[in-house]
């Protein structure tokens, strides 16, 4: 019988650690000399960790009114493909689901996860946050930035947690288990846009960011066991938002 992680999280859930720095040769962290304020100079393909005018996470503060389209999910279940990469826990997602907003796809290709949260709203850091990682047919990317609170246990996360690989370079495919993301979403879908870059090197710029206003509740023991697993505050620190507009 195949069994889920698919369940609802109820009333009250790269870009670091993603793929695209895979194919660069310079080591980075989040300690030491490979420390966020040292990516720049590690390898000439990170330049622009150092010298980018649109670069991620930001504090949302300063907001502009605007008649933002509602993002249209189209996410469907999937089996679970789990990855420990040495900077946070990934779950790569089989072709087949989506976001709409005005009229334009983009193609989920993964999710992961940062403790504490990468993004602030008002300087307020959240216990979590977790990147759903899209890409059009041209290779735009976009992301869905979803905020976790502690508060309650997460039920999606519980069982997302459950089948985390506790090494490096770790991964796990079960074809027998099922996750669909559609079950890491808060209820209502409203959002901050702004434009932005990954938040890993080579911290590549013109990343269209939809950050989720109302974030969903992680359990203090969860959010530790992840914290625990990568043994580091695995979120880049607050990139100037210069003169970016964030739209609400």
């Amino acid at each position: 019988m195949k069994t889920t992680v698919a369940v609802a999280v109820g009333a009250g859930l790269l870009l670091a650690g993603t793929a695209w720095a895979s194919g660069h040769s310079a080591h980075w962290g989040y300690s030491g000399h490979e420390a966020p304020e040292f990516w720049g100079d590690l390898s000439s393909d990170y330049a622009i960790c150092k010298s980018g005018k649109n670069q991620s996470p930001i504090d949302v503060a300063s907001l502009v009114e605007a008649e933002l389209s509602p993002i249209v999910f189209q996410y469907h279940g999937v089996p679970l493909d789990i990855v420990n990469n040495g900077h946070t826990i990934k779950v790569n997602y089989a072709p087949g689901s989506s976001v709409i907003v005005n009229g334009h796809t983009s193609n989920l290709l993964q999710f992961h996860f940062h403790t504490p949260s990468e993004n602030t709203v008002k300087g307020q850091f959240f216990a979590m946050e977790a990147h759903l990682v899209h890409s059009d047919d041209v290779g735009n990317l976009s992301v869905v930035g979803v905020l976790f609170e502690e508060g309650s246990s997460n039920p999606f996360i519980e069982g997302l947690w459950g089948h985390m690989p506790e090494k490096t370079g770790v991964s796990k495919s079960l074809p027998e288990v099922t996750v669909n993301v559609t079950d890491m979403l808060p209820a209502k879908k409203s959002y901050y846009r702004f434009n932005g870059s990954l938040t890993t090197p080579p911290c590549s710029e013109g990343v269209s960011w939809m950050l989720l206003k109302n974030p969903v509740p992680v359990s203090k023991a969860q959010a530790v066991k992840f914290h625990t697993l990568m043994g580091v505050d695995n979120n880049r620190p607050i990139q100037p938002v210069n003169a970016r507009p964030v739209l609400q």
